[in-house]
């Protein structure tokens, strides 16, 4: 089984060298590493050329932002296993080779999620997120996710998609979710941590308070509701009953949540 993984980076080279030897790092598991930098100017580039003897394709051109990016990546990918992981986000060592265990214990499923870590810009442990079980209702109401981090999906299922959508500029990873289950995609999860993401002042999650970008958010929730034909947006007390039964139909994901308290908030990974 063979993984193509993109990482899409844009002026990230703080973190880019922890992200891209996260990939190249993983044991176990025959990996194809595709790089797409549309025009970095902090020195991610030297970076990327350091391990370029390593990286099976680079992409050094511009895009039209970071979902144009993904599709010129998996453009060139021959893998049977995709995934993508931002260049200021890592994965957990092992996580490709239980992705592989995973897909060949349950070969009907064509997405597989798992959880992951949340980490400051040190890499210390804020707290743990968690994937629910997917559902495309659940999604457009915003009751549920994934994480995109944590999560591989077969190239068979993804070439039954259009990719990723260029016009969407804050969940484009979501509604390649959401595509793949319309175009029937089985979706599986897996009770384990395979990925970091961070939160800093610079990532998307991190700008989620600054103007505009919950605006831009909801508008992108509406585009895909009206392509699917769905209803307008789902009042918040329904998204609050999504995640609740979310958390009952899956006691584990419950459980695993109860312990968080276990953890010390500035363990360091």
């Amino acid at each position: 089984m063979k993984f193509s993984i993109v990482t899409i980076s844009y002026n990230q080279a703080q973190f880019l060298e922890e992200a891209i030897l996260s990939v190249l790092n993983q044991e176990g598991v025959d990996i194809e590493y595709i790089v797409v930098d549309p025009g970095s100017t902090d020195g991610s580039r030297e970076i990327i050329e350091r391990y370029r003897d390593r990286i099976a394709r680079v992409i050094f051109e511009p895009d039209h932002g970071p979902a144009d990016g993904l599709n010129k990546g998996f453009a060139l990918a021959t893998g049977d296993v995709y995934g993508f992981l931002n260049s200021d986000d890592v994965f957990r060592p092992g996580a490709l080779a239980k992705a592989a265990r995973y897909f060949e214990r349950h070969p009907h499923i064509d997405v597989v999620s798992a959880h992951a870590h949340l980490i400051d810009e040190r890499g210390a442990l804020l707290h743990r997120v968690f994937s629910r079980r997917f559902s495309v209702y659940g999604y457009l109401a915003r009751g549920l996710v994934i994480i995109q981090q944590s999560t591989f999906c077969s190239a068979a299922a993804y070439r039954r998609t259009d990719g990723f959508n260029v016009l969407n500029r804050t969940c484009w990873d979501g509604e390649l979710w959401v595509d793949l289950a319309v175009a029937g995609a089985k979706f599986g999860m897996a009770h384990d941590f395979w990925s970091a993401y961070r939160v800093h002042g610079n990532s998307i999650t991190g700008t989620m308070v600054r103007d505009g970008y919950r605006d831009i958010c909801a508008e992108d929730f509406d585009r895909m509701r009206r392509r699917l034909h769905c209803r307008a947006e789902v009042p918040a007390r329904i998204a609050q009953l999504i995640r609740i039964e979310s958390w009952l139909r899956d006691p584990v994901v419950l459980m695993l949540r109860l312990g968080d308290g276990l953890i010390h908030p500035n363990r360091v990974l």
